[in-house]
């Protein structure tokens, strides 16, 4: 199977959620006096392209480390929403879903299915002013109906899941209170040529944490 990485590079200039820290690497140790190279990470459990646990949003939430991984190897839905840039603070709604929905045969989705949204905003405004404030997301309508579906999994290339500047964070919470993975951040969705994917989503299992940076990968046969 032939891999497509769906990863922003973790740097010390990846664009962050205003007031989180940027990554910094410290060396540590260099392999001219220590005999190898090793360096220190900081960085926000929620970097670049990354994993939101139940836990994020929800007090009795899924962990990191309590996520099975069969929710995260599998195959997804692509929904395309992609927007002129102008269209900020797009708003996908339910009816955006069942319009996917009913536009070809076999499209419904099925309880447990993964749900990916590509809406192009990250390909035109990565490292701009607006990428996280005006950046598409989906509505609680939206998030009520994949909550109804009991999908596992949520993702999308938009920072947030979220409508840019919505700090109620509604998508969020209705997703975290159902047990809802969400994924954000993902990259290079653009390739992806069918309306379905097998996928892999590896985060680090870190104890009651909230979120991970992850490695994501499309995998096409």
């Amino acid at each position: 199977m032939k891999p497509l990485d769906l990863t922003l590079t973790v740097s010390k200039t990846l664009p962050t959620f205003p007031g989180s820290p940027r990554p910094q690497f410290i060396e540590w140790s260099a392999l001219d006096e220590d005999g190898y190279n090793l360096e220190l990470l900081l960085a926000s459990t929620h970097s670049g392209t990354h994993l939101d646990a139940p836990y994020h949003f929800a007090r009795d939430g899924l962990r990191v480390d309590q996520i099975k991984p069969e929710r995260l190897v599998g195959r997804a839905v692509l929904i395309r929403t992609a927007a002129p840039r102008q269209r900020r603070r797009r708003a996908i709604t339910r009816d955006d879903i069942r319009e996917f929905e009913e536009s070809g045969d076999g499209r419904a989705i099925r309880p447990g299915t993964p749900v990916i949204f590509h809406t192009g905003w990250q390909e035109g405004h990565l490292g701009s002013k607006d990428y996280f404030l005006a950046n598409p997301g989906i509505d609680r309508s939206a998030a009520q109906y994949l909550a109804s579906k009991r999908v596992g999994l949520v993702g999308t290339d938009s920072p947030s899941i979220d409508v840019g500047g919505d700090t109620g964070f509604p998508a969020h919470r209705v997703l975290a209170e159902a047990g809802v993975v969400i994924v954000e951040n993902l990259a290079n969705l653009g390739k992806i040529r069918s309306d379905e994917f097998d996928f892999v989503i590896l985060p680090l299992k870190l104890r009651g944490a909230s979120g991970s940076p992850v490695r994501a990968l499309a995998l096409s046969r």
